[in-house]
């Protein structure tokens, strides 16, 4: 199953760089829109589970991890992808969600959340016990990080034994800021450093060795580093080639090894396949998906708006304003400036965290109600080269709203597949296709 992670260090030495999209969201739509393309082409699905989104207690999706496999698995078998073409991934495994406990009983359920893990068949850990606990600093040093980090894969191997399946593959280090996009304008990314990355992986591997790891190891497959890319609130820092350079050059060093880039949204094909030649192949995405799913379902929206007397001004923005307001815990605190620049951000945010909302009954409801109103209508051209120019093709005939805003995934999905196989796609098969850079 993890074969092709395996093969990424190889193909890189061996002159023919190749990469993999990992997935980052737990959205049904997007895990659907991410199946139909690997099922296109025949391609692995790489789709992964955070800690604080799935976890032993259900996270904030509510799931499981073994109920985010049967998701997974459910909406795959529709999309005819065979299941031996997925590899789960779980994505910061360790205490971050029970940091303001005491390190004991974080690490404790960190270690239970790796076994639930591992034993639903999640086989790409990435081990990331980076983050303090009550009383300790922010962010810990390499030393303790890699005792914890050691703890953890430890739990892996065990319930990997316990299920009789493949061993995982680990993915070490975490990257600065933490996950998700930096909840302010940026104008500057500095890449990780060449000594710091080293020191990482020569900590990591001293410990394991001392714990008794030594295979566990030789599966460690990358090292998250920051290559200089970044998403604010309201911009995107593009990689810059020449500045991760020292990071190329220690690949040479460590032949078995690749790199991870985590935050990779809004970069564009050509930025992204010079990540995946530069040994950046494990390109991560996730807010960007569920931000063109929200910039779609926006646009059906106005059409709905402009198309039906009866359906109302808006009322999906409506609808997800007053929720977003009613419950702000998942953006109060990363959005900043006057009310009407906190409500722009709310809806608008390349950060996206209106995505923590979409699974709420209110959302739902509202989703519903927008393509029911607008299942079966003829959307005459004129509207798509109003709100929605990139998907003209989907004009004046019986709309399939779902058709729709699973298509409008794909296309950014489709720049990941570019960068991972270099491989252009034929815009005549598929008329949403297209380089945005």
């Amino acid at each position: 199953m993890t074969g092709l992670l395996k093969r990424l260090a190889a193909a890189r030495r061996h002159g023919s760089p190749i990469g993999v999209t990992s997935v980052c969201s737990a959205h049904p739509l997007v895990i659907r829109a991410a199946a139909r393309t690997a099922a296109r082409f025949s391609d692995m699905l790489v789709i992964e589970a955070t800690c604080n989104q799935v976890n032993q207690f259900g996270g904030y999706t509510g799931m499981l991890p073994s109920d985010f496999v049967r998701l997974v698995q459910h909406i795959s078998a529709e999309e005819k992808l065979p299941m031996e073409r997925i590899i789960f991934g779980g994505d910061h495994l360790g205490p971050n969600p029970w940091r303001g406990e005491h390190a004991g009983a974080a690490m404790a359920k960190a270690e239970e959340m790796v076994t639930a893990y591992v034993s639903a068949g999640f086989r790409k850990i990435h081990l990331d016990a980076s983050m303090g606990c009550a009383g300790e600093p922010a962010a810990l040093d390499d030393a303790r990080t890699a005792e914890r980090a050691a703890r953890l894969a430890l739990a892996a191997e065990r319930a990997a034994r316990a299920a009789g399946d493949e061993a995982p593959v680990y993915i070490i280090g975490t990257e600065v800021p933490t996950p998700g996009g930096a909840n302010h304008a940026i104008s500057d990314i500095e890449p990780t450093s060449v000594a710091a990355a080293t020191h990482t992986i020569d900590v990591h591997r001293d410990l394991f060795l001392k714990q008794g790891l030594a295979d566990a190891f030789s599966r460690v497959i990358a090292l998250v580093v920051q290559p200089g890319v970044e998403f604010g609130n309201e911009n995107v820092v593009l990689y810059d080639s020449a500045r991760a350079r020292g990071l190329t050059r220690l690949l040479e060093q460590e032949p078995g090894l690749v790199y991870e880039a985590h935050s990779t949204d809004y970069q564009g094909r050509t930025y992204l396949r010079q990540l995946v030649e530069d040994g950046f192949p494990i390109l991560k995405v996730g807010p960007e998906l569920t931000f063109v799913l929200r910039e779609a379902l926006y646009a059906l929206d106005l059409i709905a708006t402009d198309l039906l007397p009866d359906y109302g001004a808006r009322p999906l923005y409506q609808a997800m304003e007053r929720l977003m307001l009613a419950k702000p815990g998942n953006w109060q605190g990363h959005y900043h400036g006057s009310e009407a620049e906190q409500r722009i951000q709310r809806h608008y945010s390349f950060s996206d965290r209106i995505r923590y909302y979409w699974n709420q009954p209110e959302a739902e409801a509202a989703v519903a109600s927008l393509t029911a109103a607008l299942h079966g209508k003829t959307v005459p051209l004129t509207l798509f080269r109003q709100h929605l120019p990139a998907f003209e093709a989907f004009a004046g005939k019986p709309l399939e709203p779902t058709s729709l805003l699973i298509a409008s995934i794909q296309r950014s999905l489709d720049e990941y597949r570019f960068a991972c196989t270099g491989e252009a796609l034929n815009t005549e098969s598929n008329p949403t296709a297209g380089g945005r850079r």
